[in-house]
């Protein structure tokens, strides 16, 4: 299989990042791997093929993660033809390009559609992942899964929302790794309109009526083909829980990741789920439950593998890999 990872800038890739791990999966089943940035792309002048600067990906025995990754940095880039890819693997995130590199934001879901129709695998789907970027994705899911929520621009809105629910989290619907999240007690919080002029400069705000056990973190579900990824019977899932006063439980912000046995209530989530999924093309994800609600879906640039591997001491990049060239050999 000849695979190549598209990230935002290959320079600025992190050893120890999800993609990292499933590059090095790759090189070790024996693939031929590739990092491209969203900026290392051309057109053909005379053929119309979509070429990239190029940098190869090779793990050889003994590399650490960290090597392995300034290797592939301080290799030159070469020319390849992307049309000849088996396989596109989008793993930028389009909301980091949205403020200092607009035009590289909704790159990704354009080339990986060109090469989509040339024959190309390309995971996740492009055009469904134009609105799973979106946190309004969520809203296409059944009720049963989800929060009560309201996505609007008017403070006002936000505010009878609140006055109606209670407790409440509120969110750019474009947004990552918890950045302006906010928990909002009642219409009576003394910050509310701060909090709401602060995640209305990124646009539109989700408000999502909290969950209870929210307080305790959330469990990060990696979901593989509509089923939970596993490797050997163990289930691809940990809890992140919150540090100190800060209500947020995300990796990047300082949450810790514990060991979980998902139950019943969460494989009955999956399950409702895995249609969708499934036709939207969604290969690989990461969902966030909290009780037998869905607060959010990661359908772009899914991460936490360092976790899974930490946690667990296991591999579970290369199960994602094989599933990948699987599926490229049944469309041959």
């Amino acid at each position: 299989m000849r695979i190549a990872f598209f990230v935002n800038d290959v320079a600025t890739e992190v050893d120890e990042y999800t993609t990292t791990r499933l590059a090095r999966a790759a090189c070790l089943g024996g693939h031929e791997a590739w990092y491209v940035g969203v900026g290392d792309v051309e057109l053909g002048d005379t053929d119309g093929r979509l070429l990239a600067r190029a940098r190869r990906a090779e793990f050889a025995e003994g590399d650490t993660l960290a090597g392995f990754m300034e290797q592939v940095k301080e290799r030159d880039p070469e020319r390849i033809v992307l049309d000849d890819l088996d396989a596109l693997f989008l793993r930028n995130e389009s909301i980091d390009d949205l403020q200092e590199r607009p035009w590289a934001s909704p790159l990704a879901a354009v080339f990986g559609q060109m090469l989509k129709a040339r024959g190309v695998t390309v995971v996740n789907d492009p055009m469904s992942l134009i609105r799973a970027t979106s946190k309004l994705y969520l809203e296409e899911f059944p009720e049963k899964i989800r929060p009560r929520s309201v996505v609007t621009r008017d403070p006002a809105a936000i505010e009878a929302f609140v006055a109606k629910v209670g407790h409440s989290v509120v969110k750019p619907l474009y947004g990552a790794k918890g950045r302006n999240v906010f928990m909002i007690e009642d219409e009576n919080e003394t910050n509310l309109a701060q909090m709401t002029e602060a995640v209305l400069q990124d646009g539109y705000a989700i408000v999502q009526e909290f969950v209870d056990g929210g307080e305790n973190g959330d469990v990060r579900i990696f979901v593989l083909d509509g089923e939970i990824l596993e490797l050997d019977g163990k289930l691809a899932a940990f809890r992140r829980v919150p540090t100190g006063n800060d209500p947020r439980a995300n990796i990047s912000v300082g949450g810790r990741s514990v060991p979980i046995d998902p139950g019943d209530v969460e494989l009955t989530v999956v399950e409702t789920m895995r249609d969708k999924l499934l036709a939207d093309g969604m290969f690989f994800v990461g969902i966030d439950v909290i009780g037998d609600k869905v607060v959010e879906i990661n359908a772009e640039s899914p991460g936490g593998m360092q976790s899974i591997e930490r946690l667990y001491d296991m591999d579970v990049c290369t199960t994602v890999i094989e599933a990948l060239d699987r599926r490229i050999a049944a469309q041959r």
